[in-house]
Order: structure tokens, then C-alpha cells, then sequence
């Protein structure tokens, strides 16, 4: 009985060696890729309310509309699907007077593609946070010396998660034509002057 058992266990771990192998190489590293891209986006707020408690001014808006920026990402590949790697993107939205809301963010990422011929589809996310600034300018600004109490800025940090889907076309066997949309959620900071929206993207990744 005894016998059995230890046969029955050098072969389960005999197996486990191999399958561990088996895998190991599977996910063995594979290369790397790296690139630019260019976004537009279409981005939105809620409400929020600006006080003024000395002159009693208020003004309630809410933004909203096209938002342009740029950045890159670098990724690790393993094996045929997964890559690893990490991004960093800065974006921009015009609003009245000369106003404006930016926003900065970067993380670690993972995602997983698939091969099609010359096309290759991947889908993942991002974890990473960023830092949000918006400076309003309440009326339309004179040439001049006069410093007067028409504007507001804010500016905060957040943590957020990026989920992401595109593909890659293969225009050499190492430049690929990139396009991407992605949605951000700020997990840490929610704030009623927080932009966010589908951001589309267009780049070059360069693999090797």
C-alpha cells in the first residue's frame, strides 16, 4: 500500500513539473513594444456651484465637450497573449474666457491580445492615478494691469482605474498603427468638477 502511494505521488509530482514547465514557457518572454499617441475625447462633469461669499456672486455650470491631449506607453510581452507594461497620457478641455480643465495621469497596465493576421485586438486596463487642475476664468479678460476677483483654480489628486480595448495594425513587422478608447474612473477623489468621457486614440507602437 505504502508502495502505491509514493508511486502514486513521484508521479502527481512528476506531472506537476512538467506542467509547471509547460507554462513557464508559454509564458516566457516574448518582447516589447512602445509608442505615441494622440487622443480626442468627448468629456462631461456634474454640476457644481461657485461661491463668492464677500460679493455674494454664484455661477453654476457644468462642463462638458472636447477634450485633446497626448502621452505613451511602454508594454513587456509574455508568451502569445499577455503584456505588462505602463502609460502615462495628459489631456486638456477648453471651456468660456479662456478657461480651462487638465488632467494627468498614468499607471501600471495588462492587457491581452489576440493575433488576426495582420490585425492584433488586445483589451485590458490600468491602475495609477493622476492630478486634475481647472482654472475658470468667470468674465473676459482686459489687456491690463488690474488683478481683481474673476477667477477660480483648483487642483487635486486622485487614484483611478483606466479600462481600455483597441488593435494594432501591422504596417511593417515592427510598426503598428494604433487605435484605442478608454474610460476613466477616479476611485479615491470623487469631485464634482471631474471630467471624464470616451477618449479615442491614434499612434504608432513600435515592437521588437
Amino acid at each position: 500500500m505504502n508502495k502505491i502511494l509514493i508511486t502514486a505521488l513521484f508521479f502527481c509530482c512528476c506531472s506537476l513539473f512538467v506542467n509547471g514547465q509547460e507554462t513557464k514557457r508559454k509564458m516566457a518572454y516574448s518582447g516589447f513594444s512602445g509608442g505615441m499617441m494622440l487622443h480626442l475625447g468627448y468629456v462631461q462633469s456634474s454640476t457644481f456651484t461657485f461661491t463668492n461669499l464677500v460679493s455674494q456672486f454664484s455661477e453654476t455650470m457644468r462642463l462638458q465637450g472636447l477634450a485633446f491631449g497626448l502621452g505613451g506607453q511602454a508594454k513587456v510581452h509574455f508568451g502569445k497573449h499577455l503584456r505588462m507594461g505602463t502609460e502615462g497620457y495628459f489631456s486638456k478641455h477648453k471651456y468660456k474666457n479662456g478657461s480651462y480643465v487638465s488632467v494627468g495621469w498614468g499607471g501600471v497596465l495588462a492587457d491581452c491580445a489576440w493575433k488576426i493576421k495582420k490585425f492584433t485586438v488586445f483589451t485590458g486596463g490600468t491602475v495609477g492615478g493622476g492630478s486634475q487642475q481647472n482654472l475658470t476664468i468667470f468674465t473676459e479678460q482686459k489687456n491690463d494691469y488690474i488683478i481683481d476677483e474673476t477667477t477660480s483654480y483648483r487642483n487635486y489628486g486622485f487614484m483611478c482605474i483606466v479600462p481600455f480595448a483597441g488593435f494594432e495594425f501591422a504596417m511593417s513587422k515592427s510598426i503598428y498603427l494604433v487605435f484605442k478608447t478608454d474610460y476613466m474612473i477616479n476611485v479615491s477623489n470623487p469631485q464634482d468638477d471631474f471630467i471624464t468621457g470616451p477618449r479615442f486614440y491614434v499612434g504608432f507602437t513600435f515592437f521588437r
